[in-house]
């Protein structure tokens, strides 16, 4: 990659492939937590974190791709860096459909309840993992910019706010099963989840696009 000397490439492979190593354990954890408790808002979390793995699979093999190549032109460059990116705005705007499906589709039956404890360790573990990872790579984004990631940071950002309210949900699970104001919380995560996810994937497919034209 040209735009890119030696040692910066392959510091963002790295950081690229670290992201994608620590994702590949959330979704099985997260599906173990599901089945400890009923939690809507935990339910759309373990299908929002498996999109986003294939998400980041696909980002980390294109950035390799690109930079690996002896040849590339700046016109094949641009075809998979935007390529990378609006899979990535794919993989936000899927996970928001999903979630939404999921909380009107339990809208009548649903009551929280269960073992919430795991699901919030994870919640709390993925925040902290995913906030580290969005100062990374805005950090190394300002250093030299690249549409893929500036694609990640979007998705990081997404991924940080999502763990939040998944987080705040769970925990009101926790405390407060059976009130309906705790229903109320559940659901409305979920809700926030998805308009948030819907608003991250437009932003940052427009951002694909126009950097990569």
């Amino acid at each position: 990659m040209s735009a890119f000397s030696k040692e910066q490439a392959a510091s963002r492979e790295k950081t690229l492939l670290a992201a994608l190593l620590l994702s590949a354990w959330a979704p099985l954890a997260t599906g173990l937590a599901v089945l400890l408790s009923r939690s809507t808002t935990q339910l759309a979390d373990f299908i929002r974190r498996s999109v986003e793995l294939i998400a980041l699979f696909v980002s980390w093999f294109i950035f390799r791709t690109i930079v690996r190549r002896r040849e590339i032109t700046r016109s094949e460059q641009a075809r998979l860096e935007r390529l990378s990116g609006l899979l990535t705005s794919a993989a936000l705007l899927c996970s928001g459909a999903v979630i939404l499906i999921v909380a009107i589709s339990r809208l009548d039956s649903f009551a929280p309840g269960g073992n919430v404890i795991p699901g919030m360790v994870i919640a709390a573990l993925g925040f902290l993992t995913n906030l580290w990872f969005w100062r990374r790579y805005l950090r190394l984004n300002r250093e030299q910019y690249s549409p893929i990631i500036d694609a990640q940071s979007h998705l990081y950002r997404a991924k940080s706010f999502v763990d939040l309210c998944v987080l705040i949900a769970l925990a009101a699970v926790l405390l407060q099963p059976g009130l309906p104001l705790t229903r109320a919380i559940d659901l409305l995560g979920s809700a926030a989840v998805t308009a948030y996810l819907f608003w991250s994937g437009v932003k940052s497919a427009r951002a694909t696009l126009k950097n990569t034209a």
